[in-house]
């Protein structure tokens, strides 16, 4: 993780690169796209999560 004097530089150095008008577009560009991974993410982990229940179902059913 970095620190808050690596933190301020890079701030800078996109301030300088990307102005201060197309900066607030770029940070909610990323914001969406992290946005929609950690849904697609989570919609895998389900899907996973929901394989898993379903398999021990059917070892249940056939101990039986």
């Amino acid at each position: 993780m970095p620190g808050p004097m690596s933190l301020i530089i890079i701030a800078i150095v996109a301030l300088l690169v990307f102005g201060p008008k197309k900066l607030p577009e770029l940070g909610k560009a990323f914001g969406s796209s992290l946005r929609e991974f950690k849904n697609a993410t989570k919609g895998l982990v389900d899907d996973d999560d929901d394989d898993i229940a379903s398999k021990k179902k059917e070892e249940q059913k056939e101990i039986r």
